[in-house]
């Protein structure tokens, strides 16, 4: 009978201690998951800016790459003629660029497909065929031959103008 006794004893101590460390297996994985505030790290987008000078015209353009969705702004300042402001939004399909611009100008809102090359670290604005609305291109027939170039600046400069 005492070594029925014994067994019992033997098994229970096994199956409790057996417990005791799922329990703080539990506990380790919950503590390993834990994330502090602290400990996250946000990092900023890089902001890329552009600027074409024609004359007395000129066009900036700042943006940010996020993963190939393209955000940011675009300014056209002409000389004589209506200027325009606004958002950009778009994406990035390996060194072609798409964007909306959504802008007002003459105390209207529009928007206006635009399309960018980028090569050589410059930027090569697209031509072509828009549709009826002014909006969309026609059948993506963009040519970057004889595009309007333009060329990095400092964010500063932007933010300056």
């Amino acid at each position: 009978m005492k070594k029925y006794i014994f067994l019992a004893c033997i098994s229970w101590l096994f199956i409790a201690c057996e417990k005791k460390n799922k329990t703080d297996n539990i506990l380790a994985k919950k503590e390993a998951a834990t994330v502090n505030e602290s400990d996250i790290v946000i990092e900023e987008i890089p902001e890329e800016c552009y600027m074409r000078v024609n004359g007395k015209d000129t066009l900036f353009l700042k943006m940010s790459d996020n993963l190939g969705t393209i955000t940011g702004t675009m300014n056209y300042k002409n000389f004589q003629k209506d200027s325009s402001s606004g958002d950009i939004v778009g994406i990035a399909d390996g060194d072609t660029i798409r964007i909306d611009y959504n802008f007002a100008a003459e105390g209207t809102q529009s928007t206006r497909e635009i399309w960018f090359l980028k090569k050589d670290g410059k930027l090569i604005e697209g031509i072509g065929e828009y549709d009826e609305t002014g909006e969309r291109f026609k059948n993506n027939s963009v040519k970057f031959t004889d595009g309007q170039i333009l060329q990095p600046t400092d964010c500063k400069e932007f933010d300056r103008k």
